[in-house]
C-alpha cells in the first residue's frame, strides 16, 4: 500500500514538472492553405525555428514546446504570415484564426501575456491602416483644386492618429509594469522609420518598465536589453524622429500639478524623496469613504517614515469634497481635479473605477498600482522594513 502511494506521488510530482517545462498550444484555422505551421523563439535580434506541427483536415493542431520562463513566440506559416505569443510556462493556450492571414483575425485565451500582445497588435493595426487610408486621401486630393485649404486639416488629423496610439501604449505601459508585454508595447513602430513611443519625454517610459522588469524578470534577455537600450541607445534611437513631431504633439505628462484645500497648488514630483501614493476617489463612493479610514491608519503608522498621500478628487460639487473631507478629518494632500467634468489626470492614468491609487518610489517611478486593504498594508510593511 505505502509503495503504491510512493509511486502515485513520484508520477504526479513528473506530470506536474513537465507541465512546468513547457506550454500547450491548442490551435484551428478555418481556411486551411498550408500543411504544416511553424513555431519560432523571438531572440533579441534573431527569430530562431524551434518546432512544427502537423494540421489535420480540419485545421486542427496541436503542440507542446519546452520553455522556463516567459518568452515571445512567433506562430505561423511565413516571415510575413504570423501571431506573436508571449507564452509562459505551465500555460494552456487556445488560438483560432478565422481570417485568410493569421493576424487579421484571431482569438487567443488561456495566456495573459499572449492576449495583452494580442490587444497591442489589434490597435496598431488598426492605426496603420486609418494612417494608408489617410494617406491615400491626402494623395488625392494634392492633385486636385482647392488642396491648400484641405491640406492642413488632413495632416492635423494624421498626427492626431499618431498621437492617440502613443498613448495607448503610455496608458498600457503604466498598467502593466508587471508584464513583458511592456516590451512590445515600447518597440512598436507606426513605420520602419518610426516607433509608436517617439518622443523625448517617453524616456521616462522606458524607465517605468525597465525597473519594474528588473526586478519581476531580472535573467530575461528582453529585460537585459530593454535595460541597455535605455541606458546606452535610447536617445540615438529616436534623434531622427524628434526633430519632425516633437514639436506638433503636446507632451503628455503624467505629473498632476492640482489646487489642494488650502487653494495651493501642489505638484506630485514636488514630493520626491518619498513613498506617494496617489489615490483618485469620491465622496459619493461608499468604497472610498471606507478605503479613507483605512488610509488614516496606514498614514499614521509610516508617515513618518516618509510615506505620503495625494489624493485627487472627482466630485462634480467643491462642497462635498470639502464637507467629507473635514468631516473624515483626511491629514493628507487633498487636490481636486480643476474640471471634474473633464478629469485630466483620471483620463491619463486610465481610470475606470473608484478608488483607484498608484504607488510611487521615493525616484518617481511607479512601483504598483490598484492596491487596496490588506494588499496596500503588506506592501507598505515590505517597503518600510527594510
Amino acid at each position: 500500500m505505502k509503495k503504491s502511494l510512493v509511486l502515485l506521488i513520484l508520477v504526479i510530482f513528473t506530470i506536474s514538472c513537465k507541465k512546468n517545462d513547457s506550454f500547450l498550444v491548442n490551435g484551428h484555422i478555418k481556411n486551411v492553405k498550408q500543411k504544416y505551421i511553424y513555431v519560432s523563439r523571438v531572440d533579441i535580434n534573431a527569430i530562431s525555428l524551434i518546432d512544427s506541427s502537423k494540421l489535420n483536415k480540419q485545421g486542427d493542431f496541436r503542440i507542446r514546446i519546452k520553455s522556463k520562463e516567459p518568452d515571445y513566440y512567433q506562430i505561423g506559416f511565413s516571415s510575413k504570415d504570423f501571431v506573436t505569443l508571449l507564452a509562459s510556462p505551465g500555460e494552456k493556450i487556445e488560438l483560432s484564426f478565422k481570417g485568410d492571414y493569421l493576424y487579421n483575425d484571431y482569438t487567443v485565451s488561456g495566456s495573459e501575456g499572449s492576449e495583452q500582445v494580442r490587444l497591442l497588435d489589434n490597435k496598431l493595426i488598426r492605426t496603420k491602416n486609418s494612417l494608408d487610408s489617410l494617406s491615400n486621401i491626402y494623395d488625392k486630393a494634392s492633385k486636385e483644386p482647392g488642396f491648400d485649404s484641405k491640406k492642413s486639416l488632413l495632416e492635423q488629423e494624421y498626427l492626431r492618429i499618431i498621437k492617440e496610439q502613443r498613448k495607448f501604449n503610455i496608458v498600457f505601459i503604466i498598467q502593466n509594469t508587471r508584464s513583458l508585454a511592456t516590451i512590445k508595447a515600447i518597440y512598436q513602430k507606426i513605420n520602419e522609420n518610426m516607433y509608436v513611443l517617439y518622443d523625448a519625454h517617453d524616456l521616462q517610459y522606458l524607465k517605468i518598465a525597465s525597473d519594474s522588469l528588473k526586478r519581476y524578470f531580472p535573467e530575461s534577455k528582453h529585460t537585459k536589453a530593454l535595460i541597455n537600450d535605455f541606458g546606452k541607445e535610447l536617445n540615438q534611437l529616436y534623434a531622427s524622429q524628434l526633430n519632425q513631431l516633437s514639436q506638433s504633439i503636446p507632451e503628455t505628462k503624467l505629473d498632476p500639478s492640482l489646487i489642494d484645500l488650502n487653494g495651493k497648488r501642489i505638484t506630485l514630483s514636488s514630493l520626491k524623496g518619498k513613498y506617494v501614493l496617489l489615490d483618485f476617489w469620491s465622496s459619493e463612493s461608499r468604497d472610498c469613504i471606507v478605503e479613507n479610514l483605512q488610509l488614516k491608519e496606514y498614514y499614521r503608522q509610516y508617515h513618518a517614515k516618509g510615506f505620503e498621500i495625494y489624493q485627487i478628487n472627482l466630485d462634480k460639487e467643491e462642497s462635498a469634497w470639502r464637507t467629507e473631507v473635514k468631516f473624515d478629518d483626511l491629514p493628507w494632500i487633498n487636490t481636486r481635479e480643476d474640471n471634474p467634468a473633464d478629469p485630466k489626470f483620471a483620463r491619463l492614468f486610465n481610470v475606470k473605477a473608484l478608488p483607484a491609487n498608484y504607488l510611487f518610489d521615493p525616484k518617481g517611478a511607479i512601483i504598483a498600482s490598484n492596491l487596496h486593504g490588506n494588499n496596500l498594508k503588506i506592501k507598505l510593511t515590505q517597503l518600510f522594513s527594510k
